[in-house]
Order: C-alpha cells, then structure tokens, then sequence
C-alpha cells in the first residue's frame, strides 16, 4: 500500500491528476490547505492511496513523496476516520461558494467545521457570511472577533423553549411521539422525575402505546417505583376521558407508540387528536443519532401530529450536532430537552441557546473536519 500526495489550485484539479496517473481503484484519504513550507506546490493537498506501483515517467512537478505508509495499514481506525474526511472534503467542494476561493483562513475552515458537523449547506453558507460581516466596519478585529461572530449568528438561529405544557393552566400535559426506539419512554419517565416529583407536584402517567406490550409493562414498572398514577389507554376516547378525571394533577405525561414511516394510517387517529388539543404539549422525540436526511424525513412525517417542541435523545452516541439546527431553523419549531444517555434520572438537560452553539463549534466532528479544511 502506497500513498501519494497530489498539489494543485483547486481540490478538483489534484483529484483529476491522481486518477490519470493511478487509476480509477486509488482513494482519496484526505485533502488539506498546504502548509507554508509546501504552499509553492499549490493551494491544497490531496493525498491518495494505492496498492500498485507508481509509474516512474512523468511525474509532473505536482506529485510528492508522503510518509510512510505503513501506519495506515497498520491502523484499520485511522483509515475509516480518513475515509470520513474524505466524504465531508467531496461535501464542502461540492457547495463552496465560488467567491470563497482566496477567501480568509477563517472563513473557510469555519465552513468546514459546520458541513462537517453535518449542517446544511446553505446554512452554514448563510451562517459564515453573516459572521464576516459583523466584521466588515472593524478595521482591525481583535483575536477570536470571528469565532465570537460565528457563534453569534449560530446561536440566533436557534430557538429553543424547555418547558412543558401549553401555558399556565393546570395540568399541564405533555405528549411524547417519536420513531420507534427513539426513548421516549425513558425520555418521559426523566421528566417526570425532574419536573414532577423532584418539585413534589402531583404526576399522572398515561400509556397509549398498546402495539407493544412490554412498553406499557416498562412505564408501568416505573409508576410503581416512582408511587405515581399510571393507566393503560387502547382508544383516543378513554385517553381524552382519563385526562379529564384527572384535572386535579398538575403534569399529565403521555405515553405513545413509535410510528414508522409505514405506520401512518395507524397513526392517523391519535395524530388528529394530539393536533386538535390546545391544552396538550406534543413534543417530537428525535435520535440525535439519526441520519440528517432521515431526520428531515422524520420530522415531515410526523407533522401530522403538529409537535410543538423538538427534544433530542442520544445525544451521547453522536458527534454530529449539526442536524439539530438544521431542523428547528427549517421547521421553526424550538428545541426543549436533551438527554445524554440512559440514567433515570440524570441524562436530561434542557435546551439552552449557549449548549447547542457549544455542541454545534466544538463536537469533534466539528474539529475533525476543520483539522482537514
């Protein structure tokens, strides 16, 4: 195995010299800015990898020796991460604004960072343009004056609302509906821990989840520990009637089945309900774990349910934060809670403006990609 770098003004142009001279089977393992010392050989680097020989005739002034190759083979896990920056590199070349080129260093890797943090493209487009000209009237910005304005416009495309219920007026009720594994389950008995019993306010636990027997039997387990009330409902009927035998509860939290994209005409019913009550807080529950296309499929298909809020869960098993902006700026609906990981009932967090910037800047994902740009 064999690796080789390539210079030139663009990504494209290297990319198009390694395939004439290695072949359509070489990969592409990385591409960077050049460094000062290597700056004469072209704007970027991009570094390929084969297993056949290199071709002694006609080098070309581009091309020059890496280091050797041998770590790369030895560490299977250093080759997927560089696979990755591969994907997020092709990514960033795809959408880089043509003014970009000869843009500032902070610019363009404050682009990297938030494409590799899986944000739309456009955003961050619109994100990065808006940071430079918080700048443009400053003759001589002070040192971090970008990334203070770059976290400013992130941070004033968040919205974020941790709360529960619909107003004042008691109870206050909340619905939780989601994919399938999503944790709502545990996501809600969170909740009712934190803003219920630790506030000694009366809790009602409510399951309309009757697809799967174990979830009822879950949330039933959990009401007995906790000492709170807990029915089981099978139609939208007994559900609106055990909400209104319990007026005397202040936080009512309901329980429901996770839909799959193939689920909706199952869900039709219990969807119209939520969306036509103005007095209950339907709160979408998303893995922050999920894909962003599949997120934005997700978040679609349960607008039926006209969810309120957006609580993320998993955010323990992502690096890639971006797609939480990317779907609250979208749909303009605030983002409440996160939770962090499986422990009842500390991994819940709420939602604030200054966390989600600090996720979006500072994930590894985020650092990783902008250490390639």
């Amino acid at each position: 195995m064999r690796l080789k770098s390539y210079y030139s003004p663009t990504v494209e142009d290297a990319i198009a010299l390694a395939r004439r001279e290695l072949g359509p089977d070489a990969m592409l393992v990385n591409s960077r800015r050049t460094l000062p010392d290597t700056r004469h050989l072209g704007d970027y680097e991009v570094v390929f990898v084969t297993e056949a020989p290199f071709s002694n005739e006609n080098d070309g002034p581009s091309p020059a020796p890496h280091p050797s190759p041998d770590r790369l083979s030895a560490d299977v896990c250093d080759l997927k991460r560089e696979l990755e920056t591969m994907r997020r590199a092709l990514t960033r070349s795809a959408y880089a604004p043509q003014q970009w080129k000869g843009a500032s260093p902070d610019v363009s890797q404050a682009y990297s960072r938030l494409i590799g943090n899986d944000l739309n493209p456009e955003l961050a487009r619109a994100i990065v343009d808006a940071a430079e000209r918080r700048l443009e009237n400053r003759r001589q910005p002070e040192s971090g004056a970008f990334e203070h304005a770059l976290a400013q416009e992130v941070g004033s495309r968040i919205s974020v609302q941790p709360a529960l219920g619909r107003g004042e007026a008691t109870p206050h009720i909340v619905a939780l509906v989601g994919p399938p594994g999503c944790g709502k389950t545990t996501t809600l008995v969170k909740l009712a821990v934190n803003y219920g019993l630790a506030s000694r306010r009366p809790v009602l636990l409510l399951c309309a989840d009757t697809y799967r027997v174990a979830a009822a039997n879950q949330l039933q387990s959990y009401a007995a520990i906790l000492g709170v009330g807990f029915h089981v409902l099978e139609t939208v009927t007994t559900l609106s009637q055990a909400i209104e035998e319990n007026r005397g509860k202040e936080l009512i939290f309901i329980d429901t089945p996770g839909f799959g994209f193939g689920d909706l005409d199952a869900a039709a019913e219990l969807a119209g309900f939520l969306a036509s009550r103005q007095d209950i807080d339907t709160q979408l529950v998303l893995p922050s774990s999920m894909k962003a296309a599949d997120l934005t499929r997700t978040v679609d298909t349960f607008g039926i349910f006209r969810p309120q809020r957006l609580l993320f869960s998993k955010t323990d098993e992502t690096n890639s934060f971006g797609p939480i902006l990317n779907e609250s700026a979208r749909t303009g609906t605030p983002v409440s809670f996160l939770t962090t990981g499986q422990r009842i009932p500390e991994d819940l967090e709420t939602a604030t403006v200054g966390r989600l910037v600090e996720l979006i800047l500072s994930s590894r994902a985020a650092e990783m990609a902008g250490a390639a740009a």
